[in-house]
């Protein structure tokens, strides 16, 4: 029991780092093109990287959250944002399907983390997925709510709904015997494929019409 504690808290601590590292990177380029300054953009880079995690952590009472008590996630994200920063040029010069796959990415890696620490926590099957979900897009809102935007999550295509059925995707892979990383594997291959293709083709949930 305690090998397979151990693993799953490996996987989300491996899985919450890198998409804490990919969003800080996407939020300080959002912050940038919002013409903020050195501290708007760390401020910004740092609520779009862990926002969903916090909010997350206070939900299911893992308090204080990973983002106060570990060390090792501001200082991710600050550099993150500060390499940003100084290196504008380059970053800002990425191809938009880069971007996007790259979130993506992070998209699947929140998830997949969020869904996990959920169910380590005792939190029930369809609202540990729910807290996969915040996870990977609750950072994005707090940022477009701060620059004044409609959070993006609430008009683009498949976003949200990839997180879910990654989360989703997760929880049946464990309830059919799969190791906390395998399970994680497919998951977030299930998320990011699903928000790749989406974004791809434009695929978007019914609207109302006109």
């Amino acid at each position: 029991m305690t090998r397979i504690k151990l693993k799953t808290e490996t996987v989300v601590l491996a899985a919450d780092l890198a998409g804490t590292l990919v969003f800080a990177i996407e939020g300080a380029l959002s912050a940038m093109r919002s013409n903020l300054d050195l501290l708007g953009v760390m401020v910004i880079s740092f609520i779009a990287a862990l926002g969903g995690g916090v909010i997350r952590d206070l939900l299911i009472g893992a308090t204080p959250p990973n983002a106060i008590r570990d060390w090792r996630y501001p200082v991710l994200t600050f550099c993150a944002g500060i390499l940003t920063f100084v290196f504008h040029s380059t970053f800002q010069a990425l191809p938009p399907t880069l971007i996007m796959v790259l979130d993506a990415a992070g998209l699947a890696l929140f998830a997949v983390a969020g869904v996990e620490k959920a169910t380590q926590f005792g939190i029930r099957p369809f609202v540990a997925m729910l807290m996969g979900t915040v996870t990977g897009v609750g950072g994005g809102v707090v940022r477009d709510i701060l620059l004044s935007r409609v959070p993006a999550v609430l008009q683009v295509d498949i976003y949200a709904t990839a997180a879910f059925f990654g989360a989703f995707v997760v929880v049946v892979g464990r309830r059919f015997g799969l190791s906390a990383g395998a399970a994680a594997l497919v998951g977030g291959i299930a998320c990011f494929s699903l928000r790749v293709v989406a974004a791809t083709h434009g695929w978007h949930l019914p609207r109302a019409d006109g």
